[in-house]
């Protein structure tokens, strides 16, 4: 996971089934994974990486070929000037959800802060806010790689955790899940800890659904503060492929940042009340 500069980007709603609360309330659900068609590409095992990580070159964008190689460990990574590179490094970069570490300031910020987080109501917003680098740094999120999980999105298979200050959108994060993995592609911030946010908000999202963990893919000092480890990739792969076909929902309903002010890791997410 890429943590990225800030773009902009508006509330909007999208098509989930909302599921009924023992208390009378209402939850809603992000929207299932759809089946896709077998690959066309014979993709390698995960295992199988150079000892750069690179899988191999080429294949193409589409939807069958991404779920495919997020369910094998894999994911693209475009490089300037050369066919499309497919990874899966040894050691991965992941998060068990019960390592979630929040220091005393940040438990603060979350507290006082007044925003709120959503799941799948800004999907391009927040792919567009993490692809808006300078020049001089370049992206690797291309436009056809964006329009690639833009497409995975519109199936199920990619979500997006939005953070809101009132009607803006100042932070997120977005990644793709598979069972009760979910793959953080790249975050972004407008407002100072708003990436930190959306991470933390993932992590409680998943855990409440019954997640597994939180694969960064490559470890960063920022995401090592958060809690996040390097994992042998024998071991990742095997628990990718435990629970990868778990029928992991994340919870999609408006949320109040400062609730996760008292999440406990490992104890499950603090519900509290919806957010506005």
């Amino acid at each position: 996971m890429d943590p990225r500069v800030p773009g902009s980007g508006s509330r909007s709603g999208v098509g989930a089934r909302r599921i009924g609360r023992r208390d009378g309330g209402e939850f809603e659900l992000a929207r299932p994974a759809r089946p896709v068609p077998p690959s066309s590409w014979m993709l390698p095992d995960g295992d199988a990486a150079d000892e750069d990580g690179v899988i191999g070159i080429g294949a193409d964008l589409d939807a069958a070929t991404l779920v495919d190689a997020y369910r094998r460990g894999i994911f693209p990574w475009p490089h300037p000037g050369v066919p499309l590179p497919w990874f899966s490094p040894d050691p991965r970069g992941v998060l068990p959800l019960d390592r979630l570490h929040i220091s005393r300031r940040l438990r603060s910020r979350l507290r006082t802060c007044g925003w709120t987080t959503t799941v799948d109501r800004a999907f391009d917003q927040v792919v567009d806010a993490c692809a808006d680098r300078p020049a001089s740094d370049g992206t690797w999120i291309t436009p056809d790689l964006a329009r690639a999980y833009g497409r995975l999105h519109h199936l199920g298979w990619a979500h997006s955790i939005e953070v809101w200050d009132g009607d803006r959108l100042v932070g997120g994060l977005y990644g793709v899940q598979i069972g009760g993995v979910f793959t953080g592609e790249s975050m972004f911030h407008r407002v100072s800890d708003a990436s930190k946010v959306a991470f933390i908000e993932t992590v409680a999202r998943l855990e409440e659904a019954g997640g597994r963990l939180l694969d960064v893919q490559l470890m960063t000092p920022h995401l090592a503060q958060l809690g996040a480890i390097e994992m042998p990739r024998r071991t990742f792969l095997d628990v990718l492929a435990e629970c990868g076909s778990w029928p992991v929902r994340l919870v999609a309903s408006d949320r109040e940042v400062a609730r996760l002010a008292d999440l406990v890791p490992g104890r499950g997410s603090p519900i509290g009340s919806p957010g506005g």
